[in-house]
């Protein structure tokens, strides 16, 4: 029998057919559009998003050649899905990437709230949770608020178009009102942030052995599929990413060279300790948890510096980048592009791109290793956070599709990379933790190790691990003082153009065989 595994992320949503042995049969891809109506919002038409997964179940199932078994979810994480009593939505989502509501977060920040809430949780708040998007709605568009019964996330409104249910899982549930101790809504948090209002919006928390739903008639003949088909709803995306390629056990670490530029290291506890910073997830319902540092720009950055210099594709900037030697003969970015600022592994809404060094002398191979350079430097800051112990980074996302950058990652992270054999490791989780949820396997782990499959590896040169960690230290001295500037920036007379773009046009679903794909 098959199992068709969705992966609905901010930018693409991908639907995969997988065979009884995990193996990856065909991929259906439909692009997704975020509306920017201001300066630093992020949105996304809810209805749209649905819409796009219908296609891509539709054009999936086509290379369907037997029953399937099961549909199982995961889907981007945090921001504000808000629906009505009937389950419609009130206004586009507010996502994960949105900034309207640095103003609350620096407010609680000032007042402590922020470190109180991570001395409890171990997650720090940023302007994209729901916790400060609640907020900002109360004081700007309490309208919108008062029309709405339910704050889900992106899953949860899935799983209510699956099977009629309203429900959250506990990863995305995880922060900001979750004790992860207890897998609990915490009365405490609400209470900290002045949300106890709030307490009528969040649904019900759904964790192992809870996950799964029937297909609703209505939304069987909408997919063409029988009606009371398992639908699983897996743990959100950064979550099910590091299931799928295999980062389910303590000290166990992964990255997602995705839309976010992700770190994470799986833990048996919370870890509160320390300056606050990033998010802890709950992984499973045995107790592992993921200390997860969720960046707010990742890939776009490769994008946009593909577009600037000039080139094709992301491809030929690693082509470029390796013309240059290790440290771009001087120059040094640092690649805080999100309108957004950063939130991971520090909080800073003010934050901003920023090269420093560049002279004459530079050319565009110079620029194209600065950047890939400023990115993995990102990814050993987060480790260094962690605090983690391990010798291995698991890599995937698009992003690991690059030879020059996973070999560049060893260098400067000083371990072992790999990669995974799966061209959708969202998906491979999903199918992993459908596969938990309806009792065909005992635990992620021992899922995991049956079915994850590694294509690539690459080991770190120790010249150049010692020239980076040199060049590390650089790059946090660079960033400690552009803080000043970025503030300078943010406090500038100069007004961005919040003219609306005409409406972006999504491409139409594409599906491919599992062997036509490269990664």
């Amino acid at each position: 029998m098959s199992v068709l595994a969705v992966d609905v992320g901010t930018s693409m949503i991908k639907t995969v057919v997988l065979d009884d042995e995990g193996t990856e049969v065909a991929v259906a891809r439909q692009a997704t559009s975020v509306q920017r109506p201001r300066p630093g919002w992020a949105e996304q038409d809810m209805t749209a998003v649905w819409e796009a997964v219908v296609t891509t179940i539709r054009s999936a199932r086509r290379h369907v050649v037997d029953n399937v078994r099961f549909i199982a979810f995961t889907a981007q994480g945090d921001g504000c899905w808000l629906v009505d009593d009937k389950g419609d939505p009130t206004g586009p989502a507010i996502l994960w990437s949105d900034g309207r509501a640095a103003p609350v977060v620096e407010g609680w920040r000032a007042s402590g709230i922020l470190d109180e809430a991570f001395r409890r949780t171990g997650s720090l708040t940023f302007p994209g949770l729901p916790n400060a998007i609640l907020a900002w709605l109360a004081a700007h568009d309490p309208d919108r608020l008062a029309r709405s019964s339910t704050s889900l996330y992106c899953g949860g409104w899935l799983f209510l178009r699956f099977t009629g249910l309203t429900a959250v899982d506990e990863s995305d549930a995880s922060a900001p009102f979750l004790d992860p101790r207890t897998r609990r809504y915490s009365p405490e948090i609400r209470t900290l942030f002045g949300l106890d209002w709030a307490e009528q919006l969040l649904p019900p928390v759904r964790g192992n052995g809870h996950r799964v739903g029937d297909l609703t008639a209505r939304t069987a003949a909408e997919l063409g599929l029988p009606a009371g088909l398992p639908v699983v709803m897996a743990p959100y995306d950064i979550v099910s990413t590091a299931t799928g390629v295999g980062a389910t056990a303590p000290g166990q670490a992964c990255t997602i060279l995705g839309t976010t530029l992700c770190t994470e290291v799986v833990r048996e506890r919370p870890d509160t300790t320390g300056e606050p910073a990033g998010l802890t997830i709950v992984q499973d319902s045995h107790g592992r948890l993921l200390r997860a540092f969720p960046t707010l720009a990742g890939t776009e950055v490769i994008t946009w510096a593909v577009r600037t210099l000039g080139l094709d594709t992301p491809a030929e900037l690693g082509e470029l980048a390796v013309q240059s030697p290790p440290g771009a003969r001087g120059l040094v970015f640092l690649p805080y592009l999100s309108p957004a600022g950063e939130r991971a592994p520090f909080l800073d809404p003010h934050a901003r791109g920023t090269f420093w060094g560049m002279s004459l002398d530079h050319q565009p191979c110079d620029v194209a290793r600065a950047v890939l350079e400023g990115l993995t430097m990102v990814i050993r800051d987060c480790l260094t956070a962690s605090s983690a112990a391990t010798d291995e980074l698991r890599l995937c996302g698009g992003g690991a599709a690059s030879d020059a950058w996973c070999r560049l990652i060893a260098d400067v992270t000083g371990l072992r990379t790999v990669r995974s054999a799966d061209s959708e490791v969202g998906a491979k989780g999903a199918f992993l933790s459908g596969l938990v949820s309806l009792g065909a396997e005992p635990d992620i782990t021992t899922a995991a190790h049956r079915y994850v499959r590694i294509r690539a590896a690459d080991e770190p040169d120790e010249e150049r691990s010692r020239f980076y960690a040199s060049h590390f230290d650089t790059f946090l001295t660079l960033r400690d003082l552009s803080a000043t500037g970025w503030r300078i920036l943010a406090g500038s007379p100069a007004t961005p153009d919040t003219s609306l773009s005409p409406a972006a046009t999504t491409p139409p679903a594409t599906t491919t065989s599992a062997g036509d794909q490269n990664g």
